[in-house]
């Protein structure tokens, strides 16, 4: 039994000691620096969504141009 608690006071005596050095070892980044490429790839992302939106446009004003251009000729012909 004295074993036993000398074991449990040596336990918590490292517990102790172990809970109040400081973790100097592992590397700390910047707080701004995570924000800064979280920003950035938000304006990335809203870079290439408008990109994408402009091409859409070009597209359906092409699409839009061609159809007005092409001539009648599916059109019936109106008998009179």
């Amino acid at each position: 039994m004295n074993k036993l608690l000398a074991t449990l006071i040596a336990g918590f005596f490292a517990i102790g000691a172990f809970a109040q050095t400081p973790a100097a070892a592992t590397p700390v980044a910047p707080a701004g620096t995570k924000v800064e490429a979280k920003t950035e790839a938000k304006a990335d992302m809203k870079a290439a969504k408008e990109e994408k939106k402009a091409a859409h446009k070009a597209h359906k004003a092409e699409k839009k141009a061609e159809k007005m251009s092409a001539p009648a000729a599916d059109a019936p012909a109106v008998k009179k």
